[in-house]
C-alpha cells in the first residue's frame, strides 16, 4: 500500500508512465491532496475533469488525526527552514503515510533525500 502525495495523483491522472504499475495498487491519500489536485485540474483542464478525479480519488481518503496536524506542521516548520518549500497537503501526508508506515509516493525533489520515500519522476 501506498500514500499518493497530490504529485502522484496529478502524474497518474495525466498518465506518466513510470506511475503506470502504481494505479494497480492499494493506496490512501487525504482530504488535503485531493483539495490540491482539485485545484490543480480546475487550472489545466476544467471543472467537468476535476470532478470526475474528485469523486474517483475520494473514497481513497483517510482521516487525519489531530497530532498527526501538529507534527506535520512542526516538519514544515523544520523542512521550510532548511528552504524546502513543502505545501501543507504534504507534510500531513507525509506524516500520516509514516503513522501508518506505508511508503509515501512523490516526485517531489525535496522528498528524495527523507526516509519512508518512493521517488518517482
Amino acid at each position: 500500500m501506498y500514500f499518493l502525495d497530490t504529485y502522484a495523483i496529478i502524474e497518474i491522472i495525466k498518465g506518466n508512465a513510470n506511475y503506470k504499475e502504481y494505479v494497480k495498487k492499494s493506496f490512501v491519500t487525504t482530504i488535503f491532496n485531493i483539495m490540491e489536485m482539485y485545484y490543480a485540474l480546475l487550472r489545466l483542464y476544467n471543472e467537468e475533469t476535476a470532478d470526475k478525479y474528485f469523486e474517483f480519488f475520494k473514497p481513497a481518503c483517510v482521516p487525519v488525526d489531530d497530532n498527526v496536524i501538529k507534527e506535520a506542521m512542526k516538519f514544515r516548520l523544520k523542512e521550510r527552514s532548511e528552504r524546502n518549500l513543502i505545501s501543507y497537503a504534504d507534510c500531513i501526508g507525509y506524516l500520516v503515510a509514516l503513522d501508518l508506515g506505508i511508503l509515501f509516493l512523490t516526485g517531489e525533489k525535496h522528498f528524495s533525500r527523507l526516509n519512508n520515500v518512493e521517488f518517482v519522476e
